[in-house]
């Protein structure tokens, strides 16, 4: 039997786990499941068509799956979806998805979620994602594995962030950002590569050091980034990290790249 503490409000409709544990003052709504091993741990609302994955642990006044901040939106049924192993701290919002933009908003697995931070309506977050305190996210971002966001950042609705970027705290990010980037500012720039997080992620010396002539390639020389693309990818055919990066800056995006201010920015 699931551990409900006597002040909490749990609908009877609600798939609740055997060994989950709700703390006090929680409120469950009826279309919530909450798999095994979830934590409540008081004070936390939990609404909507929401789906909290195993061993997901949330903290006090977080608010999860109550309707989307968006004037379009009428009551239709969207989903807000988090993977296992998520820890969301202290007054985290996370909103469901809307009809416009997919119906679902979805959180991977192993996210950190600090105090304060606001998931919108049909963000798609993957993997081992870390937004530090307060970060703001706007409807519709897609940020990718192991991406870490700085305090107090914020992201424009519909901008893409990659794989292992990092963002600097207190910046306000408007357009997309590579793989592997190192973007910071008022209106973020890109600053080079997050080369401490990809050393601390295991990629290899060779590896890192064709992302960074790719990155030179990309950004410090003159031309289109189309056409330097092209390039980059007879250079470094078959390297994997420089791939993802091409990929990225290959697909079409409603926001355009992040660059950086000048030419010849230092990398990181």
């Amino acid at each position: 039997m699931p551990s409900i503490h006597p002040s909490a409000v749990v609908d009877p409709a609600a798939r609740v786990a055997d060994d989950v544990t709700i703390g006090p003052f929680c409120t469950v709504g009826p279309d919530v499941t909450l798999d095994a091993g979830v934590t409540l741990v008081s004070h936390v609302v939990v609404d909507g068509r929401t789906h909290l994955g195993a061993n997901t642990r949330v903290f006090p006044f977080a608010s999860l799956g109550t309707p989307p901040q968006d004037l379009k939106y009428r009551g239709e049924e969207t989903q807000l979806i988090l993977g296992t192993g998520n820890t969301i701290r202290e007054h985290v919002t996370m909103n469901p998805g809307t009809a416009g933009g997919g119906g679902v908003t979805r959180v991977g697995d192993g996210g950190l979620f600090m105090v304060g931070c606001h998931v919108a309506h049909d963000c798609q977050i993957g993997n081992g994602v870390i937004l530090a305190n307060n970060v703001l996210l706007a409807g519709h971002i897609r940020i990718e594995d192991h991406a870490i966001l700085g305090g107090g950042s914020a992201v424009h609705q519909f901008v893409r962030i990659g794989k292992h970027a990092m963002v600097g705290g207190v910046s306000g990010v408007e357009t997309d950002v590579i793989p592997f980037g190192s973007v910071m500012g008022n209106r973020a720039r890109l600053h080079g590569l997050n080369l401490i997080g990809l050393k601390r992620r295991g990629f290899s010396r060779e590896e890192i050091q064709a992302l960074r002539s790719a990155y030179r390639m990309l950004f410090e020389d003159d031309g289109v980034i189309a056409d330097k693309a092209e390039e980059v990818a007879a250079s470094f055919d078959g390297v994997a990290p420089v791939m993802e990066v091409l990929d990225f800056v290959r697909t079409k995006s409603d926001r355009g790249l992040c660059r950086p201010a000048h030419p010849g920015t230092e990398l990181t």
